[in-house]
């Protein structure tokens, strides 16, 4: 059933990290319930990361629409949300009447800037928040503006990622203390922390403070990519001595007449040879030729490719979710895994079965469904 299973976690409806929070606990097995709004269309964003979840629907403006919200609060291990700082109190949803209900609550808060300093009240999205970390100006080419790197480092790796570790280390602390407390995961604070050993190594003197001059940005030749002639791509990271020199080898270079691994002053005509090697192949070539190696060398997959890869087809890494192929639950356990996950609900389509559980009864849901409180 899952090494969650038992856990319950209250989500008010959000996009980005929070759904995909809850989207890892569920598929660890935690029961995720979504509050959804009512009235109003359907935003298709809003369930792309909602598997594994029930769904209710409720006004949380309307006064008995949140004793609803409160009552399910009671419920709970987790309450999960991702507003602006401030609005959950407005809504009479904040940590300390929520803590007040329910004592053992972990109360998760998921923003860009967190919930103090003096842009906390700012709109900003993933690219705004890894801006000021430093994470979006080491990454890219030299010459060009830094490329967003998709929405991996804020939303995802600094966001989501963190939120789910804070809630689990708050969860543990519980145990102890008996008491619930609250997790202020902000994006900028993650996405700094995903950087820690860039900056470790710029305070040591071993990174230079500019896009494409560093051994892991793109300007080593042995760490990059490189087009092939189908006009495809292969991924190099042969960073240890003894995988770059498996990787010359399986190239047909002789050491002895190329410059050392780490002489950067070296490393931009490397670049060109290299790029020129792989240029005259195409990319099933080059993964024919490094097969089996140390080497360090991988095809570059796109989106449609990459479930049907035999390395990750072998794994299952890939899954059918609602006629959608997704990646799978990660990671894996080795006796409690959980069960295959479930297609995100409809908005609000638990909402009378969710009441019920609650005590509500059933012309008492009708009423409050009738008056716009739930549906």
């Amino acid at each position: 059933m899952g090494p969650l299973h038992g856990l319950r976690i209250v989500e008010l409806e959000a996009i980005g990290p929070v759904p995909f929070c809850g989207m890892l606990l569920g598929d660890m097995g935690a029961e995720i319930i979504r509050v959804d709004r009512v009235g109003g269309p359907a935003d298709p964003l809003r369930s792309l990361l909602g598997r594994n979840r029930r769904s209710i629907g409720i006004d949380l403006k309307h006064p008995a629409g949140r004793d609803v919200a409160l009552d399910l609060v009671a419920t709970a291990d987790v309450l999960l949300e991702g507003m602006r700082p401030g609005v959950t109190e407005r809504l009479g949803l904040g940590p300390n009447v929520c803590l007040d209900r329910n004592p053992g609550l972990v109360y998760g808060r998921m923003t860009g800037w967190g919930q103090e300093g003096p842009m906390a009240q700012q709109a900003g999205h993933d690219i705004d928040y890894i801006a000021l970390t430093g994470a979006l100006h080491s990454v890219g080419k030299a010459d060009d503006v830094p490329p967003p790197p998709l929405n991996l480092v804020g939303d995802f790796g600094g966001g989501a990622l963190y939120l789910a570790m804070g809630v689990l280390a708050a969860l543990y602390e519980r145990r102890s203390s008996g008491r619930g407390q609250v997790v202020d995961a902000a994006m900028v604070d993650g996405a700094a922390s995903l950087m820690a050993m860039t900056y470790e190594m710029r305070a040591r003197g071993l990174w230079v403070d500019r896009r494409t001059a560093n051994l892991l940005d793109g300007a080593a030749p042995f760490y990059r990519t490189y087009r092939t002639s189908d006009d495809r791509y292969v991924a190099v990271g042969a960073i240890e001595p003894q995988f770059y020199a498996e990787l010359l080898d399986r190239l047909d270079l002789d050491p002895a007449e190329l410059p050392a691994q780490l002489d950067v002053a070296a490393w931009p005509a490397m670049r060109e040879r290299l790029a020129a090697i792989f240029a005259s192949g195409t990319r099933d070539h080059w993964v024919e030729v490094f097969a089996g190696s140390d080497a360090c060398v991988a095809p570059v997959m796109s989106l449609d490719e990459a479930p049907h890869h035999p390395h990750m087809a072998a794994r299952g890494t890939f899954i059918e979710v609602d006629g959608a192929t997704v990646p799978g639950p990660a990671p894996r356990f080795g006796r409690s895994g959980a069960a295959a996950p479930q297609p995100a609900p409809r908005p609000g389509g638990d909402t009378d079965v969710l009441l019920a559980e609650l005590g509500f009864a059933a012309d008492t849901a009708a009423d409050m469904r009738a008056a716009g409180i739930v549906g």
